[in-house]
């Protein structure tokens, strides 16, 4: 019988873009970027959540939080 480990990652989008815009996007790159890199080690994608939170006063902040997940013997 095979066993997973999982990890988790919490990817944020840009403070700066929150604090002068009042919203920004999600960093597209440093996710594709992260998942490239931790799938030559094996990890897959398991399962990816958007988080919607309170920055500072005004704004909201985004974090996409992401299940990876891989075999191990």
């Amino acid at each position: 019988m095979s066993k997973k480990q999982y990890k988790v990652e919490i990817i944020k989008e840009g403070a700066l873009g929150t604090l002068f815009f009042g919203a920004s996007k999600l960093p597209l790159d440093k996710i594709e970027d992260t998942l490239n890199e931790l799938g030559q080690d094996g990890w897959g994608l398991e399962f990816m959540m958007i988080e919607s939170h309170r920055f500072l006063l005004f704004g909201t902040r985004e974090a996409a939080i992401v299940t990876l997940s891989r075999e191990i013997s």
